[in-house]
């Protein structure tokens, strides 16, 4: 060996060195990862999932607030689907879906179609379209009380309808007309949010297939149906998935124009489980209803989810 010659680790002892050090780099960056992780997982465990577990576990029980909770089993459940004011609460909120979905979808694709195009005043119309939805919905609602109030002297309809000499009704005070109105407020407060995603979903059809059909002779209503609806599919999906969630778990716009009246004609869930927890103080019964809602809205989610598993296209050559 010759004078200042480095000694070279054998070729088994180099070769754990570096495997140690893979280990140690891994362990460091998951280390990191957990960290970053750390405070939005502390949100979601301290937000969601324990709270959660909470009404899973307060369904079980009698519990009024004020004495210690009972265990019940599935007593509060039996009661619920016994008395049926819930179910019927559960079927008032489908037939506010049913209403306020499809139309949200519609008018906002619409939009989304008209504004999508290169025309003057367009940048104006998405704004206009997006500011009721940066409002909040206690706010939009004591605006449409004033709006929908029957005295043609306070309420903007009817004033109209009088200028056409039809007397208007009592619009928030009909069994058969308050839930449209109801949504009608939902669809006008919500469509310029649905909106903006259907311009990202128009945005990114490439052109050249609207060109590539205009050369074949399709219509523009071909070009809509075999070109622009097959292609929003994923676009459609989280409109519709977010839209009958949010549908589902709407409260505040029906509580401030009608409290659930009249009669119980726009009681939705929500409405049934606010007065069955903090109006009678059955908590056990309010927290089985939430559970029932939930499983309600996770299975119209589900069958959303299974209908357009084969109909979407995430990738377009």
């Amino acid at each position: 060996m010759t004078q200042g010659a480095t000694i070279e680790p054998s070729r088994p002892l180099h070769d754990e060195y570096r495997r140690k050090r893979s280990v140690l780099e891994q362990t460091r960056r998951r280390a990191v990862i957990l960290f970053l992780l750390l405070p939005s997982s502390i949100g979601v465990i301290g937000l969601f999932l324990l709270p959660v577990i909470a009404v899973v576990f307060i369904s079980f029980t009698k519990w009024d607030l004020f004495t210690p909770p009972s265990f019940v089993g599935w007593g509060n459940y039996k009661t619920i689907f016994a008395d049926g004011h819930f179910v019927h609460s559960l079927l008032v909120t489908a037939y506010y879906v049913l209403l306020a979905v499809p139309l949200q979808v519609a008018v906002s694709l619409g939009l989304a179609v008209l504004v999508n195009r290169s025309l003057p005043g367009t940048g104006f119309v998405k704004v206009l379209w997006v500011l009721p939805w940066l409002a909040t919905p206690v706010a939009m609602a004591v605006v449409w009380t004033w709006f929908f109030d029957p005295d043609p002297h306070f309420g903007v309809v009817n004033a109209l309808l009088g200028l056409l000499g039809v007397t208007g009704p009592a619009w928030l005070s009909s069994s058969n007309l308050a839930l449209p109105v109801i949504a009608a407020t939902h669809i006008w407060q919500h469509a310029g949010y649905s909106m903006l995603f259907f311009i990202a979903g128009l945005s990114s059809i490439p052109k050249q297939l609207y060109e590539s059909a205009a050369v074949d002779g399709a219509s523009g209503i071909q070009q809509f149906f075999r070109i622009t609806l097959p292609l929003l599919n994923p676009t459609m999906m989280f409109v519709l998935v977010t839209g009958v969630i949010g549908s589902f778990q709407v409260f505040d716009t029906v509580y401030v124009l009608t409290g659930g009246g009249p009669g119980q004609s726009t009681k939705v869930a929500n409405i049934a489980i606010y007065q069955e927890a903090f109006t009678s103080f059955h908590f056990g019964q309010g927290a089985a209803m939430s559970v029932i809602m939930f499983l309600v809205i996770l299975l119209f989610t589900g069958v959303q989810f299974a209908f357009f598993r084969n109909r979407t296209t995430y990738e377009m050559v």
